[in-house]
């Protein structure tokens, strides 16, 4: 992932990180996924950007 102008910093994304990871323990196993998926599209429509979404998931598929 390439840095932008307005990225957070260290401390901000371990904050996400606790609250994701405290997010998908309580929807569950049953539920994480269905979770992950309503999350990414919250985010998708709040980045308004299909393309620059594309390129994250991608990111994020790099190195399972």
């Amino acid at each position: 992932m390439t840095a932008t102008p307005n990225a957070l910093p260290l401390a901000g994304l371990e904050t996400v990180y606790d609250t994701l990871a405290s997010a998908i323990d309580k929807a569950g196993p049953g539920k994480a996924e269905l979770f992950l998926v309503k999350l990414a599209l919250l985010h998708a429509n709040a980045l308004a950007d299909a393309r620059l979404f594309e390129t994250h998931v991608q990111a994020a598929l790099r190195d399972l």
